[in-house]
């Protein structure tokens, strides 16, 4: 496969040792929880939605200053610090003896994990306006084959004790900033740099190219109820398939490994081909359909093989993000890249911060008046009203030109 520059392969295989080192320990987390905190898988439930939450309010503070970083100093000093913090996170967590250890290290995950939006940047930053969906489509591969390797070796490692999955982690992690320190280029020019304002660094500031751009507002909704409702899968999938189906650690880490196989083929199958096909818009509602017919399924079904019959039409799910993102990197010019990624990061982090409350508070009063699948009932209701926005009022076209400055 031919790439636009160098530093885009290297992008990708630091995502997916990102999301292998994110993906390993969700198998153990359930078992986890319930260890140290001396709970039920109900109140484990709630706890980790706590957790989740922590991590999100980390990242919404750290992703328009670690994206506006980016812009002032460039990407490769930012990713690459990132990553030493993940390392130090994953090692973290491997000693935590109790829950409130657990909470500190996913603070710092939280902040490392802003690293996303400056990893796009650098997508944005070396790809052509009119090719960045295929290559954000590349970034949803790079998840995908993660969600493969990362669950799949959490259930084996699992064998190994609770903690064997985050030692994993952590040199996963830090081999990822040795990679980036030796190969990773620098890909701001120093003319599309701009001086690091804190009036910037926060989410209002990030988004203000956005405000200027036309029909950005729908899409920006759309946006955050297709993040609002994917929550689901982080926060709960592990305690709900314990609860209804009774799965064991390397169980959840299959059907994790199977979700990343089948997202893996829809982006490297079909993503380019459907975009280039339906166009944006046309991609953006066919994924966000059947993601939502897919959620609203889970919460019905009452036998294990279903979940792997039922995902064979949620993987068209994956068409959402390079659709969704390509049109926002056309929305402003090269050197507001990085804040626009920043402000991305920051609104998936509001997001993350909510979704993971609401399904997991969902989850646990559900399971206690003996209905385990409301959390996926909420979640592909709000997937469902993404589509409809798309459908209604979103026109996936860019109203600004991309190549023009943005608007102060």
């Amino acid at each position: 496969m031919k790439f636009e520059h160098r530093a885009v392969p290297i992008v990708l295989i630091a995502v997916l040792i990102d999301v292998i080192g994110f993906g390993i320990v969700m198998p153990v987390l359930p078992a986890l929880v319930t260890e140290l905190g001396h709970v039920g898988l109900d109140e484990a439930t709630r706890i980790a939605g706590w957790m989740l939450a922590a991590f999100a309010i980390a990242g919404f503070f750290a992703g328009p200053v670690l994206g506006n970083l980016g812009d002032r100093y460039g990407r490769r000093p930012v990713l690459i610090l990132s990553m030493v913090a993940f390392a130090i996170d994953y090692a973290l967590m491997a000693w935590a003896p109790s829950l409130l250890w657990l909470f500190v290290g996913r603070v710092i995950a939280g902040i490392a994990g802003a690293t996303f939006g400056p990893a796009s940047a650098v997508i944005a930053d070396v790809t052509p306006p009119e090719k960045r969906s295929a290559v954000f489509g590349m970034i949803g591969a790079a998840f995908g084959v993660g969600f493969i390797l990362g669950p799949a070796l959490g259930g084996i490692s699992a064998g190994l004790g609770l903690r064997a999955p985050f030692l994993i982690a952590a040199i996963c992690a830090a081999l990822n900033a040795v990679v980036m320190f030796f190969l990773l280029p620098e890909t701001l020019a120093k003319e599309n740099r701009r001086p690091f304002r804190w009036s910037d660094a926060h989410i209002i500031g990030a988004f203000r190219p956005l405000f200027h751009a036309g029909n950005a507002g729908p899409l920006l909704l759309a946006w955050f109820f297709w993040q609002l409702a994917g929550t689901v899968y982080p926060s709960t999938w592990s305690f709900w398939a314990a609860i209804r189906f009774g799965w064991d650690a390397t169980a959840i880490g299959w059907s994790l490994a199977y979700v990343g196989f089948l997202t893996v083929l829809v982006q490297a199958l079909l993503t380019g081909r459907t975009i280039k096909r339906f166009g944006e818009r046309g991609a953006a509602l066919i994924a966000l359909s059947c993601a939502s017919f897919t959620l609203l399924s889970y919460a019905f079904i009452q036998q294990g093989w279903q979940v792997y019959a039922f995902f064979l039409i949620g993987a068209f799910g994956a068409f959402a993000y390079p659709a969704l993102n390509g049109t926002l990197s056309n929305m402003v010019d090269a050197s507001h890249q990085g804040a626009l990624q920043g402000g991305v990061s920051s609104m998936n982090n509001v997001a993350a911060i909510l979704g993971p409350l609401i399904a997991t508070q969902a989850l646990a009063t559900g399971s206690h008046h003996g209905f385990d699948g409301a959390a996926f009932l909420v979640a592909g209701t709000l997937m469902a009203l993404a589509a409809l926005i798309i459908g209604l009022f979103v026109h996936m076209r860019p109203t600004s030109d991309a190549t023009a400055p943005a608007p102060e």
